[in-house]
């Protein structure tokens, strides 16, 4: 009898020892949008829901991109439309790449809490971004000098402001040039004269900092995009991100 509850007590022992399965591991490098409005905070429910961890390295859609055509990703995250990778890269839409619509994102011009102007069309955006109006009295606001801020050059939403609302012109020498929203924000909260442009969502997580500014609408589709048709883990992911059950993770 003592041996077999011996026997018994060892089988359990090693069956408690075994390592209990992990999660699958998903890495994504890309957009910070997408990073911190989608897959950061839906970390937990993808995970539950289809067994795997999802990792993101947030550099820039043009970066993730970039990965894919070096042959380092098989997928990347983007928050510019795949139509301007290529065309930016100098492929042609052939159907090699594809691009997995999560949702969409607004885009919305950012001042200091204190500037009193409130709507700016989108000839006047241009006009501040790249340097022909250099003080807020000239659009109604204050006798202050105009300091515009945007993201670095590799940023899609930068990319999409400068294509849709300035229509590829530069930008005003002298420009100040932040690497995250984060920074983009901070800055146009320190100057009372400065103006930005970021997504809508970041606004929601940074309340009261700054002061969002009325125009036409500035969309652009938060994606996924895939050399090939994606399957596996990366399908699994991309089904669930476009369910209403992940989408209520979104920020």
């Amino acid at each position: 009898m003592k041996s077999q509850g011996y026997l018994i007590l060892i089988f359990i022992l090693s069956f408690i020892a075994q390592p209990m399965a992990s999660a699958a591991e998903l890495v994504l490098s890309g957009s910070t949008t997408v990073q911190k409005r989608i897959l950061e905070p839906a970390a937990g429910a993808i995970e539950a829901a289809t067994g795997v961890k999802v990792t993101v390295r947030g550099t820039s859609s043009g970066k993730g991109f970039k990965e894919i055509l070096g042959g380092k990703a098989s997928a990347s995250i983007s928050s510019s439309p795949l139509k301007g990778l290529l065309e930016k890269n100098k492929l042609s839409d052939d159907g090699v790449y594809q691009e997995h619509v999560i949702t969409r994102d607004v885009i919305v011009p950012i001042v200091h809490t204190s500037n009193p102007v409130s709507e700016l069309s989108f000839e006047q955006l241009s006009d501040i971004n790249t340097g022909k109006i250099k003080n807020w009295s000239e659009v109604g606001g204050p006798d202050q000098k105009i300091i515009v801020v945007t993201s670095s050059k590799g940023s899609a939403t930068r990319s999409v402001f400068q294509k849709k609302v300035m229509k590829k012109a530069a930008y005003v020498k002298g420009v100040r040039e932040v690497r995250s929203t984060r920074q983009e924000v901070d800055l146009v909260k320190k100057f009372k004269g400065g103006i930005g442009a970021i997504s809508e969502g970041f606004i929601a997580m940074n309340p009261g900092k700054v002061k969002t500014i009325k125009t036409d609408e500035i969309s652009r589709p938060l994606s996924i995009i895939t050399k090939g048709a994606p399957a596996g883990d990366l399908q699994k992911v991309i089904d669930f991100l476009k369910t209403p059950e992940a989408q209520k993770h979104f920020k």
